[in-house]
Parts: C-alpha cells; sequence; structure tokens
C-alpha cells in the first residue's frame, strides 16, 4: 500500500554491508584499460604506482558481486548515512502531475553531497597502505571537499587541484577544503609541467577536469609516499556510490513503490552510478524494465553527442586509455556554473550501458537546469546544486510528460547536492546574467577527429 509520509528514514543498522559491484553481472563486461605506449590491457598492479592497492583490486573486479565495506568506512558512514528517501509531494502539487516523484537527499552530508561515499573508503585505503600524502582534482569543489574531509579524519595531507573558474566562482567551497587542512590551487597552475604547458599555450584558459587530472597525477607521480584519488569516471568509484541506490531500494519498499524510471546527473558518473546500479541488475534478471536516464549539461554533451573511442581520462595524456564515449581529452567546455559536469568522458562501465542500451541520456541547457532548480526549491524547500538541477530538470520533463499522456509513472532521482555554496550562480541566473551554451557538430566532430580508432 502506498503511504501518504514525506519521508522514508532508514536506521544506521540499515547501512549496506557491502556495495553492489555491477561488474560482475553485466551481460557485457566493458572493455579494458589499454596502456598507452602498447595499446596492452592493464591489470591491477600496473595501477599501483598511482591508485591503492585495494583501490586498484576493486577497479578490475568484475566476478564479486558484494564487496564487503570495511567497518571503518561504515562507521564513518554513520555520521550521516543512511540518507532520507522523500517524496516529493510539493513538486508533483506545482507540476499538476499524476506523476509520484521520489528523491534521494543526499546533500545531507557534512559537505552537502554524495561524494563522502567513495572519499572515505579512498582515505582510509590510503591510511592502511601507509600512504602519507594524497592529491585530487575538483571541479565545483565537492569532491575535494569530501577527500578534504576523509583525509583529515585519517591524518593524511591533500593536495587538490580545483578547476580554476571554480576556484574563482566557489570560494566558499575553497575555504570548507582550507578549513579541513588541504592544499588548493587553482588549475591549471605553475606548480605542474602540465599546468605550465597549457598556461604557455593558453594563458587564460580557465580549466576543466580533465587539466587538474593531470596536475593532481602528475603531482601524485612525483611525490614520495603519494597516492592519487579519484572523484568520478573509474569503476572503484562507482562501486562506492551504490550505498545510495542499495539505501534507495529499502526506502522504496517502504513506500510501497518501484521506480518506473530513475534519474541521475551525469559528469563523470559518481552519482549516477551510485542511484542507478542497484535498480539496474533488476533489469539484468529481466524482473524489471526501468528506464534509467543521465542528464547531463548541453555544453559537455558527451553521452548524447560524444563517441565510443578509447580516450585519456586526462587533457596531459598521463592516464591509461579508457573506453568511453568522449568529447575528446582536449574538450574546452563553457564556464557553466555546474563544475563537476564539466567533464570530456564518461566512465568505462556506464559507456558499455549506454551502448548497450541499458541506459538513456538527455542533455539540459544552463538555464532550464536553473528554472527547474528554482521550481524545486520553491516547492521543496531545499536550494539544489547546479548539478543536480540537471536531474531535477529531467525529472520534470518526466513528470508534465506523463500529465500529458495520463500516465503515473514513479519517478526517483538523486539529489546529489545542495546548492547553499552556489548562490553567486543563483544571483548571476536571478538578475539575468547566465546564457546557454551548446555545442556543434562540427566542434565535436573535429576534436574527436585526432583520436586514434581502437574501437
Amino acid at each position: 500500500m502506498i503511504t501518504d509520509s514525506k519521508k522514508f528514514i532508514l536506521q544506521e543498522r540499515d547501512i549496506p554491508e557491502a556495495w553492489y559491484n555491477v561488474l560482475a553481472e553485466m551481460p557485457v563486461k566493458p572493455r579494458p584499460l589499454l596502456n598507452p605506449a602498447t595499446k596492452e590491457p592493464l591489470k591491477a598492479e600496473d595501477l599501483f604506482p598511482l591508485f591503492t592497492e585495494e583501490a586498484s583490486r576493486q577497479e578490475f573486479n568484475d566476478t564479486d558481486k558484494w564487496i564487503s565495506i570495511p567497518e571503518e568506512v561504515r562507521d564513518m558512514y554513520r555520521i550521516w548515512r543512511p540518507t532520507p528517501l522523500v517524496r516529493a509531494r510539493g513538486l508533483e502539487k506545482l507540476l499538476d502531475t499524476p506523476a509520484h516523484i521520489y528523491f534521494k537527499n543526499e546533500s545531507v552530508s557534512p559537505v552537502g553531497s554524495h561524494k563522502l561515499n567513495s572519499a572515505i573508503p579512498q582515505a582510509y585505503y590510503a591510511k592502511k597502505q601507509g600512504v602519507t600524502n594524497i592529491t585530487t582534482e575538483t571541479g565545483a569543489g565537492q569532491w575535494g571537499a569530501a577527500l578534504s574531509l576523509a583525509a583529515s579524519h585519517f591524518g593524511l595531507d591533500l593536495a587538490v587541484y580545483m578547476v580554476k573558474v571554480s576556484y574563482h566562482q566557489k570560494p566558499y567551497r575553497r575555504s570548507i577544503m582550507q578549513t579541513y587542512g588541504a592544499e588548493v590551487i587553482a588549475s591549471p597552475s605553475m606548480s605542474t609541467k602540465a599546468g605550465r604547458k597549457i598556461i604557455t599555450e593558453n594563458p587564460h584558459y580557465q580549466g576543466s577536469l580533465g587539466t587538474a587530472i593531470s596536475e593532481a597525477v602528475e603531482l601524485a607521480m612525483s611525490t614520495p609516499n603519494c597516492k592519487y584519488t579519484l572523484g568520478s569516471v573509474l569503476n572503484h568509484v562507482a562501486l562506492h556510490q551504490t550505498v545510495i541506490g542499495l539505501e534507495a531500494e529499502k526506502q522504496m519498499e517502504m513506500a510501497g513503490e518501484y521506480p518506473d524510471v530513475v534519474i541521475g546527473c551525469f559528469g563523470g558518473g559518481s552519482n549516477f552510478s551510485g542511484i542507478t546500479f542497484p535498480f539496474m541488475r533488476h533489469n539484468f534478471s529481466g524482473d524489471r524494465s526501468t528506464r534509467f536516464i543521465a542528464a547531463e549539461p548541453s555544453s559537455c554533451p558527451k553521452l548524447t553527442r560524444g563517441v565510443m573511442q578509447y580516450d585519456f581520462g586526462d587533457e596531459a595524456g598521463y592516464t591509461p586509455l579508457i573506453p568511453m564515449y568522449t568529447l575528446g581529452h582536449n574538450f574546452a567546455p563553457a564556464n557553466i556554473h555546474a563544475g563537476g559536469l564539466r567533464y570530456h568522458g564518461a566512465g568505462a562501465i556506464v559507456s558499455q550501458l549506454k551502448e548497450d542500451g541499458y541506459i538513456e541520456a538527455v542533455d539540459i541547457p544552463q538555464l532550464e537546469t536553473f528554472a527547474a532548480a528554482t521550481l524545486f526549491a520553491q516547492s521543496e524547500g531545499i536550494i539544489p546544486a547546479p548539478e543536480s538541477s540537471h536531474a531535477i530538470a529531467t525529472a520534470i520533463r518526466e513528470a508534465k510528460r506523463a500529465k500529458e499522456e495520463g500516465t503515473s509513472p514513479v519517478i526517483l532521482f538523486n539529489l546529489s547536492g545542495h546548492g547553499l555554496i552556489d548562490m553567486a550562480a543563483y544571483d548571476s541566473y536571478i538578475s539575468g546574467d547566465l546564457q546557454n551554451y551548446f555545442v556543434t557538430d562540427e566542434e565535436v566532430n573535429a576534436n574527436v577527429a585526432s583520436l586514434d580508432k581502437i574501437i
């Protein structure tokens, strides 16, 4: 029976004891990561110089359906998990839709986003291995803030390369990282070879996640007892985020419903994977036929308009070659306020699932996302992050379609973070200073033309 509850709350004992490893059940496994020099498939130990050994092993684990969550990690999860599942009754009423809309509220974490779900285990594995320093990149600052907290908890020194446009757009998120003890560097910077090269070629370049990754990887490889950590894209990050969907499954049971469509905003794939993969396993088995929609910016449309090809995960070409939907690793996205979504490619798992028809993708213009965010704030009381607003806009599209068609689907989306440190973006929207950015086919074609045609 469908309840009239607003929130569906689990207890601490309901925090998952294991992450769900979608790799073990995918009908078609993703193509392997490749060594850029030899084009030979990589093994877990090939990543040991860059990542922690446990993260590397998880990256290549395609046999174990469930991977245990260390008790030290679950203990930190208890600070804010389980997160609420919320029935968006206010939004439903405002839209006058027959659809039932739910959202998983990941904004209640100490740093205001889902990113802590992977930051904690990555920092834990580094500490357990005896690592003293870690590096990373961050777009809007959500991942950097999360890792700063995790690094502080486990006594690690952290250097964060923050995309320059976000460094200036979101000064308070930079302050959060510094409060937790991290060093924050605007990227591109003069502190690395990759950064100096980019600045020399384009002095006014405002950065991208690909650039920041290059700098963080370079620093990790040149610093003793240092490892690189990543907030999205790779398999082990998606694995850690599945606590979101595993909790949501139990909460949807409490609500007496099951989602017909599950939506997540999409940059590299971390929160999208976290909310969708646990539900997707029931599609694999044939028990369900849920739709899964990735919502990306129109200014950075890798899933909707990119090509499926091997590409680097960073701009300088330091990473392995990843099979991905990509706009090309040197793609320079527009300076939209959803900094966490300004990434040129999709992870290998999501790319394979997209290629095999298990997920859909839509691209949303910036002004539509802020219009959706404003509606959500006025109807549900939460000011969402610009990134999450892409998922909200997609949910609104689905709810409006339900009204037109006279259907009543159950819609679930992930509210991956709040926007209380993004108010400068809202100021720009309210004053009419924001604009939409679109990429032409000519730009996409020119940018991917130089990729090796391995696939």
